[in-house]
């Protein structure tokens, strides 16, 4: 077999590949030693016919790789909705939980999509959700956190509030690093019960 045609077949395997697999000299073997084979590939014109399935082959990967992305965003809303229930426990949970999928967490949604809304996929990759959220009263839920720097960009906070004559709500809100975290902006309020509610991540 031709020096040339040896080494567009490497290659054209090697592109097809990635490079993960390399032509052994079985390979060689066949073609040099099997007639039928040489006959399918052709004196002049080997290259011709291996290199026209090249295309489709390589057309298949891409597609393959395409159709599967990794979505940063529905990552971060799904962990920001577990550590969320982790919050309320399993007092507080039951009672809150269709009002916080209703009217608070479609506006924490929104507020995660604004933030990193002009983030590229390795900027979004770094992110993470602390997992830690503090309980007895605190009113830490989670933090959304870049990893390289180790810098909060959000901050998701639920404070219990008692108001007289109406007894406590729960008030949502969110603190974002673009004002260094000075501001405060509400997500909503849920209303308990006039009686005292049960510490967080009971």
């Amino acid at each position: 077999m031709k020096k040339w045609v040896k080494k567009s077949i490497v290659i054209m395997v090697a592109f097809l590949t990635f490079g993960l697999i390399t032509p052994t000299h079985e390979i060689w073997e066949a073609f040099d030693y099997n007639p039928s084979n040489r006959a399918s590939i052709g004196p002049d014109q080997g290259t011709g016919t291996a290199l026209a399935a090249a295309p489709d082959d390589t057309q298949i990967v891409q597609t393959e790789i395409q159709q599967d992305p990794v979505n940063y965003n529905a990552l971060l809303l799904d962990a920001a909705k577990e550590q969320s229930y982790i919050k309320f426990g399993t007092k507080i949970g039951p009672k809150i939980s269709n009002e916080f999928d209703a009217i608070i967490f479609p506006k924490m949604e929104e507020a995660i999509e604004m933030t990193v809304a002009g983030l590229d996929d390795s900027s979004l990759a770094s992110l993470t959700i602390s997992e830690r959220p503090s309980g007895n009263y605190g009113e830490k839920i989670f933090n959304i956190i870049n990893n390289e720097t180790g810098n909060d960009l959000i901050r998701f906070h639920v404070r219990t509030e008692k108001r007289p004559q109406e007894g406590y709500y729960y008030n949502f809100h969110y603190h974002s690093a673009e004002d260094n975290f000075m501001a405060h902006y509400n997500l909503g309020d849920i209303y308990w019960e006039k009686n005292t509610p049960p510490k967080w991540l009971s």
